[in-house]
């Protein structure tokens, strides 16, 4: 109980220490005028993003298309019967994680325990690490926490009995074990995991003979595999599941309440539910089967609007591009160029370069379409505009940018104006990347 009551204090805390945070010049894009307010002060003021003081560039997150991304995947998971634990790397803001957990998420993932350990302050009570665990420093701390915090539950991947090994040495003594998923592999090409059944069931051996180690089910990741598509996903799944009759027909499931089933990021998980529905509950414990898309949150205007299942299946439903970057015109040189004062700093290019959605005349307030309008270079500081003849572009004008692979942009910004539909900005999302 008293651990109990200390971590709640501590969460208490976390959560205060966002709203009270001050704005100072670690904040791009905020007024100047707002130093020295807490984030919930100025929140309360209402500000209007293009005449409450906001600098440019800034980055805005709509409040309606992130209202309509979180419920699109709330619905879709629960109409397939499958448990969601977005992907927390995406945001690496907990007001969002908060909000994907009130909407019924089973948990949040993670990539490294800097991000875990995000989530445990921020009281995130089951966190999936999506990764390989052998950092011996990492384990001593995921050791300490699961010690501490007879609520939080923490798992993770192993794809090779010499990294079950290192697991075992940097967990000796721990008093609760560490719950890990066996991964497999995409395939030859494909990113992390082993590439075959037999040295799956090696790994799981290991894990089971581990005093400091608890089998926790199968998982992996298929969009990395070589030329991803509806069939291969569909054949790797059923592969993933596959391996779970395996180990439990071992007898390496012996025990468990639910045994996990993972996968399922943001490109293919249409072809991930397919199978997961299907298999059904075959084991001898209760099938947990976790979806784990994280870009859904903000989609973007590229990448994920090209690759976004939704696509292949419209009757699933549909997600919203929620970023605008908007940046001023700060030079007309010549004819047919203009140049934005928002750079690589800002925007990713990573995937794809900014794409010019919204002119708003700094003269008249008028907002209209960027026809004739297209980024064609990223400096650090400054978009490279190429301007089509008849298209009007003063100096000051505004340009919204719609921009590509969602976790490069939410990296670049540590406090985001939330905005509504009129402009009007109602919260600040704080990012810890």
């Amino acid at each position: 109980m008293q651990d109990g009551t200390r971590r709640g204090e501590d969460l208490n805390a976390a959560w205060k220490g966002l709203q009270e945070e001050r704005i100072d010049h670690r904040f791009k894009g905020l007024p100047p005028d707002a130093e020295g307010l807490t984030v919930v002060e100025l929140a309360r003021q209402r500000r209007e993003l293009f005449g409450g003081g906001f600098s440019t560039p800034v980055l805005a997150l709509s409040a309606e298309a992130l209202e309509h991304n979180l419920t699109a995947l709330e619905r879709y998971t629960g109409r397939h019967g499958l448990a969601f634990a977005p992907h927390g790397k995406t945001s690496m803001a907990p007001q969002l994680f908060a909000r994907q957990l009130t909407r019924g998420a089973w948990g949040i993932t993670a990539a490294t325990v800097a991000q875990a350990r995000v989530c445990h302050a921020f009281g995130v009570r089951r966190v999936f690490l999506a990764n390989e665990l052998v950092d011996a420093a990492a384990l001593r701390w995921v050791a300490a926490a699961l010690a501490a915090d007879p609520g939080f539950r923490l798992v993770c991947y192993a794809d090779s009995v010499r990294g079950v090994a290192l697991m075992d040495a940097a967990l000796a003594g721990a008093s609760r074990p560490v719950e890990v998923c066996v991964e497999l592999g995409a395939g030859p090409g494909s990113r992390t995991g082993a590439r075959s059944q037999e040295e799956c069931v090696a790994v799981a051996r290991a894990v089971a003979a581990s005093p400091v180690l608890r089998l926790a089910g199968v998982a992996g990741y298929e969009a990395d595999m070589p030329e991803p598509s509806t069939e291969r996903v569909t054949a790797w799944t059923h592969r993933l599941t596959s391996l779970a009759e395996a180990l439990d027909e071992a007898g390496l499931f012996a025990g468990l309440e639910e045994v996990i089933v993972s996968a399922g990021g943001s490109a293919w998980f249409d072809a991930v539910t397919g199978v997961l529905e299907e298999f059904g509950q075959p084991l001898s414990a209760s099938a947990l089967k976790l979806l784990r898309s994280g870009a859904y949150v903000s989609h973007d205007d590229v990448q994920y609007a090209r690759l976004t299942p939704f696509n292949r299946v419209p009757d699933e439903g549909g997600l919203r591009a929620a970023f605008t970057l908007w940046a001023q015109v700060v030079s007309r040189p010549e004819p047919g160029q203009a140049f934005l004062n928002a750079g690589k700093r800002d925007a990713p290019q990573d995937l794809h370069l900014p794409v010019p959605k919204l002119i708003r005349s700094l003269d008249t307030g008028a907002v209209r379409p960027a026809d004739g309008l297209a980024v064609t270079r990223l400096s650090d500081q400054h978009a490279w505009l190429s301007v089509a003849d008849g298209a009007e572009l003063a100096v000051g004008d505004w340009v919204g940018l719609g921009l590509s692979h969602p976790c490069a942009v939410f990296d670049r910004w540590q406090l985001i104006p939330l905005a509504e539909p009129d402009g009007t900005v109602t919260d600040y999302i704080r990012t810890f990347f």
